[in-house]
């Protein structure tokens, strides 16, 4: 059975075909800065060899017809037809309180899904885009959804509750949800294999730092706290969202500019974060790392303040579960850039966690980097969330 799990972000596409059989990734890769000049597919050939192509993708349906034509090309392909794909299994964001666990794609599971983009209206929609693409190219495939709430419903009620009025939350389901679930899950799993800890008594803070960024705390493999909350605004400093603002900022920036409240989400969703820190330079650390190399005072404030954030999130977490065992660094930017996992590891000389220098210039592979008296383990550990995705996706289909 082959399986195309489909990640589709606020700024990229993820994807891997699955031989399930055979228990191997046969094509894997990503388009990434989408909706900037410099977009681009990464992607491995069968033969291992990578490759890179240059396009326009302005937005994400072209991304996902890139992607499928280039699994069928005569010249990268790694299937002859697409009718070779068996079922598509997509990374979907938010469904409220709706869905707890991973469903089958269905017109009125999408129609429940699409009445929570206002829960996450950069990341909803990106998947919706991604599940009609496959719908008009491939009717006949089942398309499973599993959702990045999921693992976060294990947090008591009073971590994820609000202090706004109690019927909010009955009423409307004004709580803190998470997200990164299945990244959260699956890297917090590894990490207990990987440093030889007890499941039921470990405490893991996993730090999932890509253009969407996220913290969670894993106490005895279930999460106590998260970082997002009702929706992926909140927490972190991210490529293009705020994280953490007082909430009078919003009615401030609204009178002052005399703009709309939808406008004024627009900032903090689109034009804020690092993006909006660095004046505008980028969203991506790539390019803010080669302007604080060239002496760009803004660039490197907007990493000093994500790194900051992180680690005061980190340290309430170990509030939260009176210690940790080990501290992990995932996705996009936690697994290659050792200049932000440095920042952010330097607050902590207090729990007497030491990093080595030479593992910490590692990227995008399981390594420890703490040293070996370091009393607190750090490491980077690749998630895999297409892996998650794929195995959630034949339980259903089978």
């Amino acid at each position: 059975m082959k399986i195309l799990v489909l990640n589709c972000g606020s700024s990229s596409i993820k994807y891997k075909l699955f031989d399930m059989d055979r228990k191997e990734v046969i094509a894997q890769g990503g388009i990434e800065k989408i909706g900037l000049k410099d977009s681009f597919l990464k992607f491995t050939l069968p033969s291992g060899e990578k490759k890179v192509l240059e396009k326009d993708i302005p937005e994400h349906t072209v991304g996902v017809e890139f992607i499928l034509n280039t699994l069928t090309s005569p010249e990268y392909g790694a299937i002859k037809s697409l009718d070779e794909i068996n079922a598509v299994g997509h990374r979907m964001v938010h469904g409220g309180e709706k869905f707890s666990e991973s469903v089958r794609l269905t017109p009125e599971v999408l129609a429940a899904f699409t009445a929570c983009n206002d829960l996450a209206p950069l990341h909803n929609p990106a998947n919706l885009k991604g599940v009609n693409a496959i719908s008009a190219i491939l009717p006949n495939v089942p398309q499973i959804g599993v959702f990045d709430t999921a693992f976060h419903q294990t947090m008591p009620k009073h971590a994820y509750l609000y202090a706004v009025p109690y019927e909010l939350y009955e009423k409307y389901g004004v709580r803190r949800y998470g997200f990164h679930g299945t990244s959260h899950s699956f890297v917090s799993k590894r990490a207990v294999e990987y440093f030889g800890l007890d499941p039921e008594n470990s405490k893991v803070i996993v730090c999932h730092l890509g253009n969407g960024a996220s913290v969670s705390a894993v106490k005895n493999g279930k999460v106590v706290d998260t970082s997002m909350g009702m929706t992926p605004m909140e927490g972190l400093v991210m490529g293009t969202r705020c994280g953490d603002i007082d909430p009078t900022i919003v009615e401030f920036l609204a009178h002052k500019l005399d703009i709309t409240l939808e406008d004024v989400m627009t900032i903090l969703n689109k034009k804020s974060g690092v993006y909006g820190l660095s004046g505008g330079i980028s969203s991506d650390f790539r390019d803010l790392d080669k302007a604080t190399n060239e002496g760009n005072e803004k660039a490197a404030l907007a990493v000093k303040v994500f790194s900051y954030r992180t680690a005061k999130y980190i340290g309430a977490y170990v509030a939260a579960m009176d210690g940790v065992d080990a501290i992990v660094f995932t996705a996009g930017l936690g697994e290659n850039d050792a200049v932000v996992r440095q920042q952010i590891v330097d607050h902590f000389g207090y729990l007497g966690i030491t990093l080595d220098q030479e593992a910490n210039k590692g990227r995008g592979k399981e390594c420890t980097i703490s040293t070996p008296d370091s009393k607190v383990k750090v490491a980077v550990i690749p998630t895999n969330e297409e892996l998650a995705i794929a195995r959630e996706t034949v339980a259903l289909v089978k």
